[in-house]
């Protein structure tokens, strides 16, 4: 994707939170949801932060660096799933202390995991699309 640009969440349908540290990212269009490792955590809070990722190559992750293959492999697979998009006119900021530690404890390389499972749930309207009788979660046939 390039580390020339600057990022930021593709669209107000995808909303994340982070939990103790793993980030949860849910794209309310699909219904999927996605899981980081702990270094790939750090490095969406980073990017949607608007790091700049050449600033993140080279920097201390758990049992080695970033490569900046494994960094674009990873930026390029949240582009492919729809999360993350180049942002126009944002200035770059600098990686957080806190954030910087936390990369640097990380045990695992970078890694997303996308679920689907639960999709055809997330997309029902719970007013409309629910058998009365019986309620959420049974899905009106």
């Amino acid at each position: 994707m390039g580390f020339s640009s600057i990022y930021a969440v593709s669209g107000s349908d995808i909303v994340y939170e982070t939990f103790d540290g793993d980030a949860v990212v849910l794209d309310l269009a699909s219904g999927r949801y996605f899981g980081f490792s702990d270094s790939g955590s750090c490095v969406w809070e980073a990017l949607i932060a608007h790091v700049s990722p050449a600033s993140l190559v080279g920097r201390d992750c758990g049992s080695g660096v970033i490569a900046a293959d494994d960094l674009d492999a990873f930026i390029a697979r949240l582009g492919e799933y729809g999360l993350l998009s180049p942002a126009a006119e944002v200035a770059p900021t600098a990686l957080s202390p806190e954030l910087a530690a936390r990369l640097a404890a990380a045990r695992d390389g970078l890694k997303i995991d996308m679920h689907d499972e639960l999709a055809d749930l997330v997309m029902v309207d719970p007013i409309h699309d629910v058998d009365e009788p019986t309620g959420w979660p049974v899905v009106r046939q």
